[in-house]
């Protein structure tokens, strides 16, 4: 198994890890309620996907 021969500094393990970041997620508008909702995805909202219904959704009163 191989040994490292030096210490990593600090410095150059915090550069090696600039790229390890979240990124926000994509968001979009329903285009049948209006609802913010994340790309590719059904609406949470309504259940429509690209202008479709794909999921039938219970009304609550």
């Amino acid at each position: 198994m191989a040994h490292p021969k030096r210490k990593t500094s600090k410095t150059r393990r915090d550069k090696r890890r600039t790229h390890y970041k979240a990124t926000v997620p994509a968001l979009g508008v329903c285009s049948n309620c209006g609802a913010t909702i994340r790309l590719h995805r059904v609406c949470q909202e309504c259940g429509h996907y690209r202008g479709k219904l794909a999921i039938e959704k219970e009304v609550t009163v």
